[in-house]
């Protein structure tokens, strides 16, 4: 692997766990949603990464940077409540609020914001392993 895919690998990573947080941001944002039907109810959301295995040859080494490979919904059932009194109550009185625990979204914002700085860190001491190589020759 060239010191050059390093970028590669930390930058991809880095927007990844940026879509991480982005999905993270709107499930708290919408963690206390409420509505009349199972169907309007706001589901949790997480990104799925993998990582790009490119074709490896004998002569080279290829970087496998890390793509999102989309955002699923969250597949745990809703909070139903019964509340009549409620204006969203549907006609047998229950109301539907997300899926969406506060807890594990926490952890996954410290894990992904950590997951970041680990990357920054990561291209950071690359570009300083770099800027050494080049400081060789004078």
């Amino acid at each position: 692997m060239s010191l050059f895919n390093i970028f590669n690998v930390s930058g991809s990573a880095m927007s990844a766990e940026s879509v991480r947080l982005n999905t993270t941001s709107s499930n708290l944002a919408n963690a206390n949603s409420v509505s009349s039907s199972a169907e309007e109810t706001y589901k949790a959301r997480h990104p799925i990464f993998a990582a790009a295995l490119q074709s490896a040859s004998y002569q080279r080494e290829d970087s496998v940077p890390v793509q999102v490979k989309g955002i699923v919904e969250s597949q745990k059932p809703l909070n139903a409540e019964y509340n009549p009194d409620h204006p969203l109550a549907n006609e047998e009185g229950f109301i539907y609020k997300s899926n969406v625990n506060v807890m594990e979204e926490m952890a996954n914002m410290i894990s992904a914001s950590r997951s970041y700085q680990t990357n920054v860190q990561v291209a950071d001491a690359g570009k300083q392993m770099l800027m050494q190589t080049l400081q060789m020759g004078k």
